[in-house]
């Protein structure tokens, strides 16, 4: 574990008819999955940026020494936990990396994943079962992991008269919500996360926690370069796996998005950044499209 105690402070104002709303993430503990680059990295520096102290884990070290360096040299509360969220007994370890760095966990985003692409009749029960896994089995071991806190904490603010609202933000995809071929594995995870978002919505409205998610459409990151021979892999389980897609393809999307182009981390982060804030506090079991307005 590595700490920075370099105290920070942030809010965002949003004008509305002359009138300003701010909001701020001081005192709050964010744990981002899959923060070590991309999408990741960019959720965990906006709440970073909004007060949050972040907890940010990837199975990549190296990347997350990056991401620490970046948000600790300006200033920001930081911690990491590199390993393997597939193994399962990490995602308990995590939740209590967290607990013991912050003494909190308040805002957890799940956003670790990645794809392992191909048509049904090629795709292996290894395969199948490895995106499966990732998206959605790990999530939920994530906050099954973080329950028994969340659940005695909320308690004890509910019997003291105080009201504390608590963030979960589940990681879909448009391929979860509109199928897309060539990614059975991938999109059956990412559909199954909505159903453990709107379960958990209704377990955890009574402690106080909004649990809700963002499915991304194309964004660019790893995942969505243009496939080249040689390319960028990912080592996961002694494999190593092809990252990227067909460049015909990321033009044909740009063809069909409205706003004619993919979405940036950044972008993607905003998305976030308004279910974890509390201008969600009355939005639970929902599902926020982060997609240019591309669908399948």
């Amino acid at each position: 574990m590595h700490c920075s105690n370099s105290s920070l402070h942030c809010s965002v104002r949003c004008s509305n008819g002359g009138a300003f709303m701010s909001f701020n993430l001081n005192g709050k503990t964010a744990l981002v999955t899959g923060s070590g680059r991309g999408i990741g990295r960019a959720i965990a520096e906006k709440l970073a940026d909004c007060g949050a102290s972040v907890m940010v884990n990837d199975l990549d070290e190296s990347a997350l020494r990056e991401t620490k360096s970046l948000l600790g040299s300006i200033g920001k509360k930081v911690e990491i936990c590199a390993g393997d969220l597939t193994q399962p007994d990490f995602p308990d370890k995590l939740i209590q990396a967290t607990l013991d760095a912050f003494g909190s966990v308040d805002i957890i985003v799940n956003n670790a994943g990645y794809s392992w692409d191909g048509v049904i009749q090629k795709t292996t029960d290894e395969q199948f079962q490895a995106m499966l896994e990732i998206h959605l089995v790990v999530p939920f071991r994530i906050l099954r992991a973080a329950s028994t806190y969340i659940r005695e904490t909320a308690k004890r603010e509910i019997a003291a008269g105080k009201q504390v609202m608590r963030k979960v933000v589940n990681i879909t995809s448009i391929a979860g919500t509109d199928g897309n071929p060539g990614q059975a594995g991938y999109s059956s995870g990412k559909a199954g996360v909505l159903g453990l978002t709107r379960t958990l919505s209704k377990e955890w409205g009574r402690y106080n926690v909004n649990v809700n998610a963002v499915g991304f459409g194309l964004i660019e990151t790893r995942l969505t370069q243009v496939l080249t021979g040689e390319g960028s892999n990912i080592e996961m389980g002694g494999r190593s796996i092809k990252l990227g897609v067909q460049a015909t393809m990321l033009e044909s999307v740009k063809t069909a998005c409205p706003l004619g182009r993919l979405g940036t981390p950044t972008e993607a982060a905003g998305a976030v950044l308004f279910f974890c804030s509390p201008l969600s506090d009355y939005v639970t079991g929902e599902v926020l499209i982060c997609g240019g307005g591309f669908h399948f």
